[in-house]
């Protein structure tokens, strides 16, 4: 009998001292979380990632331009859903100085390409393989996450979720050049 109770509070102290790190470790994680990376108002990062075809684009080398980042990734429903709206739009506004740049987040070229046959979209889509702009530069983690760039480079706008056409499109006006 002593020892099934042995077992038992050995057992219980196991659970609760995992329980316990799980805690500690929450508290740890959000005490010393950084600071967001960007703000509204500030310059925007400058990156350096490729497209699906292999050309490579520089966030400064589109000063001058309106510039509307979208973050995504195949997996995200709500993606999917505002990428045609993103397209329409886009295609009302690059000849008015507005770029788009659709940043996928680590996914393999495969995926990415699957969901690009299904959707013809007239962006650049670029590959953001390690996460390195996303999480270190932009410090995104929810999807979709848009931000919008003005003409001189500085973040206007910093949006998570998804988008409706009619937002894309005043989103769109107010960065153009």
């Amino acid at each position: 009998m002593s020892n099934k109770k042995n077992k038992r509070l050995l057992m219980r102290t196991v659970i609760l001292s995992v329980l316990l790190a799980a805690v500690v470790y929450t508290l740890y994680a959000s005490l010393t979380k950084d600071k967001a990376k960007i703000a509204v108002g500030e310059k925007a990062p400058d990156f350096v990632l490729t497209d699906m075809e292999g050309n490579k684009h520089q966030l400064s080398d589109y000063k001058g331009k309106g510039v509307f980042i979208n973050f995504w990734a195949t997996y995200c429903g709500p993606c999917e859903k505002e990428m045609p709206d993103i397209n329409s739009q886009y295609n009302i506004y690059k000849d008015q100085g507005v770029v788009v740049l659709a940043v996928n987040i680590g996914e393999p070229q495969l995926m990415i390409s699957n969901f690009l046959k299904k959707h013809q979209l007239d962006f650049p889509i670029l590959q953001d393989k390690s996460k390195d702009v996303s999480r270190t530069s932009y410090d995104i983690y929810n999807l979709p996450a848009t931000i919008l760039i003005n003409p001189e480079g500085e973040i206007v706008e910093i949006i998570e979720g998804q988008l409706p056409e009619g937002r894309i499109k005043n989103m769109m006006e107010r960065i153009k050049p």
